[in-house]
């Protein structure tokens, strides 16, 4: 059975770049974050292999990012090498693939902007030690 992509969207902070792979109950997965790209591959309840490469438009810095698998996605959190930079687009390539889309519901202008990215990473952070714990009752 063929790759195919997952349906990425994404959205940027002054500090992060967001991006949720959307593959529902997914297993497998492997993210791989380097300094210029990031690989993500995983399969759905049916055996579909998911499989995406960025480029992204700018340097990040892959030691202080991370994901998050949930049910419904894969989110992950990318921190940006150049903060309060804005990235026009998520990839190096001026060319926007067909499975790759803003997330206009959180996509927001970043004035005072800084606390609420903040706050949304800790969240993430503090589910993932709570999922810990559930699983380790």
């Amino acid at each position: 059975m063929a790759r195919q992509h997952a349906r990425t969207l994404w959205y940027d902070r002054p500090k992060y770049v967001f991006m949720e792979f959307c593959v529902e109950d997914s297993t497998d997965v492997h993210v791989l974050i380097e300094d210029h790209r990031i690989v993500f591959s995983c399969k759905n309840p049916d055996g579909v292999e998911f499989y995406n490469e960025i480029e992204f438009y700018a340097k990040v810095n892959c030691k202080d990012s991370r994901d998050k698998r949930s049910g419904r996605s894969i989110t992950c959190f990318v921190r940006k090498w150049k903060e309060k930079v804005a990235w026009p687009r998520l990839t190096k390539e001026d060319i926007k693939p067909v499975w790759l889309s803003v997330d206009f519901d959180n996509w927001r202008d970043w004035e005072g902007d800084e606390e609420v990215e903040l706050a949304q990473v800790e969240h993430y952070a503090e589910d993932d030690s709570d999922s810990a714990d559930a699983t380790s009752n």
